[in-house]
């Protein structure tokens, strides 16, 4: 019985491309509009869920080190709507564990419940689609839903908890891009993107960015099907830096970015219009950059960011697949 109620699951991190930023409903974590995203191979998080009847609470081991409060609490939560599907009131410990900085912009709670989602159900014997998967996911952390399914992703905003799920719109071998991202900063950044979310509508320019979303996401899906870097990067930065722009002027504002970020940015698309290489930027809730170029100019894209002053050491991720099972 007890080896039944154990299971490991991996999951990458992922990309956005067009963000996530703002919830229709901060509880069910709706988004205020819809995204599309890449999983990051080489790059992921390995949970392992046992369910035991021993157990008086859940408890939760991250990166080998005793998680606190906050974010056991997290885990505990999302492990109720795993135990309510499956009708069963046991306890767990979670050991969770990741090969890239936490809490830094490189969606480490992506990852994190993706593989948490995945490995919970099958503990329990749940066999759930990669649409009930992903739905599940979101929950837990509104860009997981995009870690489930593999290589390009989009999620759908849907209208309810009931079709509000990613899928995968292109494979990852469909297009060789590479994640080029420089590492600035390891430190946690003191406001996560939760937090964040919840500030997005006092911007007075969430609602423009919001309502412009779907020629956006569509401007980004076309590029990614057709391999259009040019496109894919104008969309790509112009999205990122709205989202900035909704961050900057939020109440309280939050400033992601960091001198070294701004530098980047602009050196990124200097590259492309003076040298013309495949390369653009995007960056998420953190001062890391995402670099994001074809894999044929990457090595000498990696060189580039590391003799930029202040770039710690660049991560290089091809596109990943799904969330799957693994062995302990």
């Amino acid at each position: 019985m007890m080896s039944l109620m154990s299971a490991s699951a991996i999951a990458s991190p992922n990309i956005a491309f067009i963000k996530y930023w703002g919830n229709r409903d901060d509880q069910l974590r709706l988004p205020s509009n819809g995204s599309i995203s890449m999983n990051l191979d080489g790059l992921f998080t390995q949970t392992t869920v046992t369910f035991n009847p021993d157990l008086e609470k859940d408890t939760l081991i991250l990166n080998d080190q005793v998680a606190d409060q906050q974010a056991t609490s997290r885990v505990s939560h999302f492990l109720d709507l795993v135990r309510k599907l499956a009708d069963v009131n046991l306890k767990a410990h979670v050991y969770s564990k990741n090969n890239f900085p936490i809490g830094a912009g490189i969606a480490s709670s992506a990852s994190a419940f993706a593989a948490l989602s995945l490995a919970a159900t099958a503990a329990l014997g749940l066999e759930l689609s990669e649409a009930e998967l992903s739905r599940l996911a979101r929950r837990g952390s509104g860009s997981a839903c995009r870690s489930v399914p593999g290589g390009y992703v989009e999620w759908l905003a849907g209208q309810s908890d009931a079709d509000s799920y990613a899928v995968s719109i292109a494979s990852p071998d469909h297009w060789a891009l590479v994640d080029c991202i420089a590492i600035v900063q390891v430190e946690h950044k003191p406001i996560g993107s939760s937090q964040g979310h919840l500030l997005a509508n006092t911007s007075p320019l969430q609602h423009a960015r919001v309502e412009d979303s779907p020629r956006r996401i569509r401007l980004c899906r076309e590029a990614i099907l057709r391999r259009d870097f040019e496109a894919f990067a104008n969309i790509t930065e112009l999205d990122s830096t709205l989202m900035h722009a909704v961050m900057m002027t939020s109440d309280p504002p939050l400033f992601y970015w960091s001198p070294v970020t701004l530098e980047i940015m602009t050196t990124v698309t200097r590259w492309r219009r003076e040298k013309a290489l495949p390369v653009c930027y995007t960056v998420d809730a953190g001062p890391n950059v995402h670099v994001i170029c074809e894999e044929s100019s990457s090595e000498i894209i990696r060189e580039k960011l590391l003799q930029i002053p202040g770039v710690l050491h660049v991560l290089s991720a091809k596109p990943a697949g799904p969330a799957r099972l693994c062995q302990t």
